[in-house]
């Protein structure tokens, strides 16, 4: 939920208020559609839920509830190594100006925003994410101004949040694009109390009913009130701007039409509603999508079914069982007590009286389709067994092993990307936070390479708009820099790494940084691609450089034939072959370059 600028005062009813209890109850009948609207995505996104928790046996109908219900977890290890992968290349940002006048508060920006994500546990944030995306097929992230961060100074806050708690127009596929969208949260009635004191005696258990997960423990709602956050846009002036308002029941607690700072300019000054969705695998007329539980959880119900069937009758050929001739006169008792040395019976006793039941093995085709339904769920997942750590027979190389765990892992590449898309966005929304609220100068503690660490001094001074010019009809123009995000891997994959460190080794066995083979290093690299290779090409160029500019100062042996002692060191050093790295550092310690 939004922190936002209320009092702990409320509003009272006056009639200068733009929204006041009308407003809020035409809201709730607005949440209530778009929430009967989203009756089939909540009542998806909890039955995968308990896909996910292996409860899924309470979802299938059953014949007889006797039998065994087995949940094996290949659905669930497919989600966890897709996880996995998503961890491995936590995404970090860079942020670029459009402008050179720009690229100091480029350089600034690229330092701080690391820190704030760091400040809001954003790897625990991503992780969350990514769990909920992997089940459900979305997640979304709310960017939010917090006034209570900081005592009270305010700052960023980011949280990943529940979209059963989230309500838009139908029909939409950018959230962007809903006229409303609204959360809502429970919070306890005290507590709610203690923040907004007029709401003494208003507040009911009643009111917005929210979808709800099937919990291990009870949850008890009753002291509980449902709490909206309604962003809403409007035009005013030919331009959109968002406003928000919060209320519980009837009763406003905090609106920004009727704050006379934000009625005019909206809550927020980049008119967006603070929420970006990640999708996994898009659907149309939705701004949500369908993750890999949908996909799979007919080939886990048929490898559960399969399992059932297989348990069920290996305790069915385990346990012994008899027929028993009703005047055989046996003491089944004592017959189904193993315990007892002597059974007692009355009368001739034979085959005819008692016979055990033979169950027949199952038949090795069911085995091999269990086989095939598990085969079918990794393929369909793309989760094989190099994906989570299986080697190929005879590969022991390290490169060779990375090198197949990169080509086995292009969907998760490809997911991860789509995550990458969504990052960008965050780190938009964060930008347009710090230019509208750092107005105050924040220190930030950068940590360099090693031990080394630098404090910087940070405000919005740089880059706010600033009014430009008027045009005919006495509109400002506010020019503001833009800036772009460039978004990257922090490389916690050890088997990236080595991948990586494999490839320099290579470069450096074949004589790319040797300065004589600069030329045929640089056309090779020009037709590579890898990540950093522009900076590497860089460096050749410039020891290429270093290079010509040494053997141009070298003296001429068809010139001077005689020149200090010096001189004929280096030429004779040249004449030998001795390797460009040798001239470049006796040119150095000889000249004093």
């Amino acid at each position: 939920m939004n922190k936002d600028n209320s009092n702990n005062t409320g509003f009272s009813e006056d009639a200068r208020l733009k929204i006041g209890t009308n407003e809020v109850r035409d809201a709730t009948k607005i949440l209530n559609d778009y929430k009967s609207c989203k009756a089939n995505l909540e009542k998806r996104i909890i039955e995968n839920d308990r896909w996910w928790k292996m409860q899924h046996w309470g979802l299938l109908k059953k014949t007889n509830n006797t039998d065994p219900e087995p949940a094996s977890a290949w659905l669930f290890n497919c989600i966890a190594n897709k996880h996995a992968d998503a961890m491995d290349s936590i995404p970090e940002p860079c942020i670029l100006p459009r402008e050179k006048n720009d690229k100091k508060s480029a350089e600034l920006l690229s330092k701080i925003i690391p820190v704030l994500l760091e400040y809001n546990d954003f790897e625990q944030v991503y992780s969350d994410a990514w769990w909920y995306k992997l089940k459900t097929g979305t997640a979304c992230y709310g960017i939010f101004w917090n006034n209570l961060k900081e005592n009270g100074l305010g700052d960023i806050d980011i949280r990943q949040l529940d979209i059963l708690n989230m309500f838009w127009e139908s029909g939409i596929k950018d959230i962007q694009e809903s006229r409303n969208v609204f959360t809502v949260e429970l919070v306890e009635n005290d507590v709610l109390i203690s923040r907004y004191p007029f709401l003494n005696g208003k507040l009911t258990s009643g009111g917005i009913d929210v979808a709800s997960y099937i919990y291990d423990d009870n949850v008890d709602t009753k002291s509980k009130s449902a709490v909206v956050d309604w962003y809403y846009k409007k035009n005013v002036d030919g331009r959109e701007i968002v406003h928000y308002c919060k209320f519980v029941g009837d009763d406003v607690l905090y609106s920004s039409e009727n704050d006379p700072q934000l009625c005019y300019k909206g809550f927020y000054d980049h008119g967006k509603y603070p929420f970006v969705f990640d999708v996994l695998f898009a659907d149309e007329g939705t701004p949500c999508g369908f993750g890999y539980i949908d996909i799979m959880k007919d080939v886990q119900m048929y490898i559960d079914k399969l399992n059932q069937i297989i348990l069920k009758n290996a305790l069915q050929s385990g346990r012994r069982r008899f027929f028993i001739s009703d005047n055989s006169g046996i003491n089944e008792e004592e017959f189904a007590d193993w315990s007892k040395e002597f059974v007692h019976t009355t009368g001739p006793l034979d085959d005819r009286n008692i016979k055990e039941i033979n169950v027949s093995q199952l038949d090795g085709s069911v085995m091999n389709l269990l086989n095939q339904k598990i085969d079918e769920l990794k393929e369909t997942s793309g989760t094989r067994d190099v994906s989570y750590g299986g080697i190929a027979k005879g590969v022991t190389a390290a490169s060779a092993i990375a090198a197949l765990q990169e080509a086995g892992s292009k969907l998760s590449r490809d997911m991860i990307k789509t995550s990458y898309r969504a990052f960008r966005h965050v780190n938009y929304f964060i930008i347009e936070l710090l230019r509208q609220f750092y107005n105050e100068p924040r220190c930030f503690r950068i940590c360099g390479s090693g031990i080394s660490e630098e404090f910087e001094y940070f405000t919005n001074e740089d880059i706010k708009g600033t009014t430009q010019s008027m045009d005919s009809l006495g509109l400002s123009y506010v020019k503001k820099p833009i800036f772009d995000i460039s978004v990257s891997s922090q490389k916690s994959n050890p088997f990236s790494v080595t991948a990586q460190n494999e490839l320099a080794k290579e470069l450096y066995n074949l004589g790319f940084f040797n300065p004589d083979m600069a030329y045929q290093a640089v056309m090779c690299l020009e037709m590579m691609n890898f990540e950093g290779k522009e900076h590497i090409l860089e460096k050749i160029r410039s020891n290429m450089q270093i290079k010509e500019s040494l053997e141009n100062s070298i003296p001429n042996p068809a010139i001077s034939q005689e020149g200090d002692g010096d001189d004929n060191y280096l030429l004779k050093a040249y004449k030998e072959t001795l390797p460009g790295s040798t001239i470049l550092k006796e040119a150095r310690r000889v000249r004093g370059i």
